[in-house]
């Protein structure tokens, strides 16, 4: 069991992850509330189970015998959480992996790190649910907006959508660097850590978006000038420290 990872969760990051942890040796339980996916993931070697967080008729007993589990999902279905952690706390389960966001900071117009306070928020009140339970460890990773792949930051904006705050600095982070943080966290027991994780450098909206629209071929993009700008720059230097972690894709102007 020591090997087996349960991961909730669906989609552009999960699947790959799950793909990842597979060839590393682990084996993989996957959530999925769709009968269609059952053999998709089969296919992919990776267990499937039908769950839906607020339904005690899922399969929770066999998908949580696992040590480990990962939860990277969107939903803010706090009733939903509370019903997960009632099942896993009668399981095997002894640490927790939960993706959060650093959307749980305000925009300070500073350097964030994790010590800095958050906004009330239903994404923040789940967090704490998970901190706060002493019947299992729990490390909060809280990533930057999510590129890479078939999510190209040049069609971000689409129909002429105006940019908001055109200079205020970006926090994103390439799904390769988030598959290798979430492993290696796993690898080397990390636990108990609320950490940030977006990539080193931070350009302005306005240099980016721009490249990355002639990256696509479409014309610049169009700007809110909006002044004062408000904006965070999220620090990643404990995640960094904590796994001698360097980015992938550190270079957000050159990736």
């Amino acid at each position: 069991m020591k090997n087996n990872i349960s991961i909730v969760g669906c989609g552009w990051l999960v699947l790959p992850l799950a793909l990842t942890l597979k060839e590393n040796g682990y084996s993989i339980k996957r959530s999925t509330t769709s009968k269609i996916k059952v053999k998709l993931l089969n296919n992919y070697g990776v267990q499937p189970f039908i769950i839906h967080l607020s339904n005690r008729e899922s399969e929770f007993e066999e998908f949580l015998n696992s040590e480990v589990l990962i939860i990277a999902i969107p939903s803010k279905n706090i009733v939903g959480f509370n019903n997960l952690i009632s099942h896993i706390e009668n399981s095997k389960i002894k640490n927790i992996l939960f993706i959060s966001s650093t959307s749980v900071y305000p925009n300070s117009n500073s350097i964030v790190t994790e010590e800095h306070l958050i906004n009330k928020t239903p994404l923040s009140e789940i967090e704490l649910l998970f901190k706060t339970n002493t019947n299992f460890k729990s490390t909060i990773l809280r990533f930057g907006g999510l590129i890479g792949y078939d999510r190209k930051p040049g069609n971000f904006f689409k129909n002429g959508k105006a940019i908001n705050y055109p200079d205020a600095f970006i926090n994103l982070i390439h799904r390769d660097d988030c598959i290798q943080i979430i492993k290696e966290l796993i690898t080397k027991n990390v636990w108990n850590k609320t950490l940030n994780a977006c990539a080193d450098t931070h350009p302005k909206k306005r240099d980016f978006y721009t490249k990355e629209f002639k990256k696509e071929g479409r014309n610049n993009p169009t700007f809110k000038e909006f002044f004062p700008n408000k904006y965070k720059i999220i620090n990643s230097d404990l995640l960094k420290s904590i796994l001698n972690y360097n980015f992938i894709h550190s270079d957000l102007m050159h990736y």
